[in-house]
């Protein structure tokens, strides 16, 4: 399902995070990037609309708040991205899909295997972004926040890039609520994109 227009959203969208990002401390984020060889010279570049993905909810608040860092993080690498009456017409499709796991006190996040153009990886079992210690009592339990991105051409449908992005933040800290961890997720995904193919790298 095509997403709908939220360039007003966005705008106010992009200001609110912002102004939360200067106060609040941002832990760094896991990012792994696959792509084809042969298609890298088509990335960055033409009209792009955003998705959304399996499961999730086009029109939700959280959709669209993840939706809108995409699409910001889309244009600062060279796409033009479009919605409404024109996102029938783009060049490419961006999918875009998150989601949230609440890991107690030693648990480690569920390892994910990702694949383009025929190369395949994993990732969540190597770099740990740790877990704090709270010496007052228990320690809190810590939210794994993941954004996926897959980028299609929308000629044959072919996956032309995939990306994962993954935080790990206390509950109850600002990291862990949506508006600053999609705005960071979304900033660190795009970094030196496309990204080394298979390649996994912490941004902080």
């Amino acid at each position: 399902m095509a997403f709908q227009t939220y360039r007003n959203f966005t705008a106010v969208l992009v200001l609110a995070l912002l102004a939360t990002a200067c106060v609040a401390p941002v832990g760094p984020v896991e990012v792994t990037r696959f792509h084809a060889p042969a298609e890298v010279a088509q990335l960055g570049r033409g009209t792009i609309a955003i998705e959304a993905g399996p499961q999730m909810d086009a029109q939700s608040i959280e959709f669209r708040t993840f939706a809108a860092s995409v699409e910001q993080a889309l244009a600062s690498v060279g796409y033009q991205p479009v919605s409404g009456a024109d996102a029938a017409f783009a060049a490419n499709r961006a999918t875009v899909r998150f989601d949230r796991e609440v890991l107690e006190a030693g648990q480690r996040r569920s390892p994910i295997s990702v694949g383009v153009g025929g190369s395949t990886g994993s990732y969540g079992s190597g770099i740990g972004l740790g877990i704090g210690i709270n010496l007052g009592g228990a320690p809190k339990p810590q939210v794994a926040t993941q954004l996926s991105v897959a980028i299609r051409r929308s000629s044959d449908n072919a996956v032309l890039w995939e990306g994962r992005a993954i935080s790990e933040a206390k509950m109850g800290t600002p990291m862990a609520e949506t508006g600053l961890s999609a705005a960071k997720l979304a900033k660190s995904l795009f970094t030196d994109f496309p990204g080394r193919s298979g390649e996994t790298i912490e941004v902080p």
